[in-house]
């Protein structure tokens, strides 16, 4: 039963976004809602954006029906969501500051943390606060080559599963809609890319995955340890990268190929980049994130070790590949 619901969930998620999503790429292209070549992209022509608008409307229909039910939870995740969603998509369309971006984010992750943590102390709440508005950001930032937060969004949604034995009620039913709607984006957005997520996705995608993960850290469903294992390819680079851009005194807000996936990318090209992302994934973060969660601590913060072994390869490519310091000249 439960296997038919999971089918259910991924096939109609899939449907209706592929037809979405077309649409939106035909409007976008009708309305020259294109993404240019800048500092930061690896695109070389003008590319149709704003399509996570597709898998956007189908998981925020699905929490706003749950909201509708009274799960205040979904409540919080569909009000959240919208916002962050809504700015992105502003910005897709017109850039707005990012002060403004901030503060929407800043409002949205403080809804999540007062519905997810009603009891928590303050210097926990402070810490998620900070790391929902972090994740959003750095979603974005990740969101730079082909395919490559399609990947990161389906390993942590698969994984949880995997991981969980079955993540169970609306959160474990919403994961498999996440993977049904984004398997339809990648379709469209798989190397070479017909269309981008935007903002509007990369915003969405990233406070959705990370409430996730702490709702389902304190469902007992998922540890913490695993969600971030799952989630270390994302948030090492983007940390990484930042704590470099800082240290060298560069200015870090400004536009830039300097992560670990754009100097691996600019090297071998979306597609080997992304595989070589999801190979990694499936055969080293997942099996990690399953002994972390069959094999914790006793003393509960010494779970996260588990989180190094699964760090420690990436940050060593970091270095050794120079993540968060400029290209040669001759390679741009």
């Amino acid at each position: 039963m439960v296997a038919d619901v999971a089918l259910m969930l991924l096939v109609g998620a899939f449907a209706v976004t592929v037809v979405l999503q077309w649409l939106t790429v035909w409007c976008a292209r009708r309305l020259s809602i294109h993404a240019h070549p800048n500092e930061r992209s690896f695109h070389d022509r003008p590319t149709p954006t704003g399509g996570g608008v597709a898998f956007v409307a189908v998981m925020l229909g699905y929490l706003v029906w749950l909201a509708l039910s009274g799960a205040a939870s979904a409540l919080a995740l569909a009000a959240a969501g919208t916002a962050v969603a809504a700015a992105g998509l502003w910005d897709d369309l017109r850039e707005t500051s990012p002060a403004l971006r901030l503060l929407v984010q800043g409002v949205a992750a403080g809804v999540c943390v007062w519905i997810l943590l009603p009891q928590a102390q303050w210097l926990l709440v402070l810490a998620v606060f900070i790391g929902l508005v972090w994740h959003i950001n750095l979603y974005n930032f990740m969101d730079g080559i082909d395919g490559i937060a399609g990947v990161q969004t389906l390993v942590f949604a698969v994984g949880a599963h995997v991981v969980a034995g079955g993540v169970a009620g609306w959160p474990g039913d919403l994961l498999w809609l996440c993977v049904g709607s984004v398997t339809a984006f990648l379709v469209f957005n798989w190397p070479p890319a017909r269309v981008f997520m935007g903002d509007v996705g990369s915003g969405f995608l990233g406070l959705l995955i990370g409430a996730l993960a702490v709702l389902l850290w304190q469902q007992q469903s998922l540890p913490l340890a695993a969600s971030l294992i799952l989630l270390a390819g994302f948030w090492l680079d983007a940390s990484y990268t930042l704590i470099v851009r800082i240290l060298t005194g560069q200015s870090f807000t400004q536009a830039h190929r300097s992560h670990l996936y754009q100097k691996v990318a600019l090297r071998r090209g979306h597609l080997w980049t992304t595989v070589c992302f999801l190979l990694y994934a499936v055969f080293w973060l997942m099996p990690l994130a399953w002994l972390s969660a069959r094999f914790p601590a006793d003393f509960p913060p010494a779970t996260l070790l588990w989180v190094l072994p699964a760090a420690a390869p990436l940050a060593a490519a970091a270095w050794w590949l120079r993540a968060g310091t400029p290209e040669p000249q001759n390679h741009e």
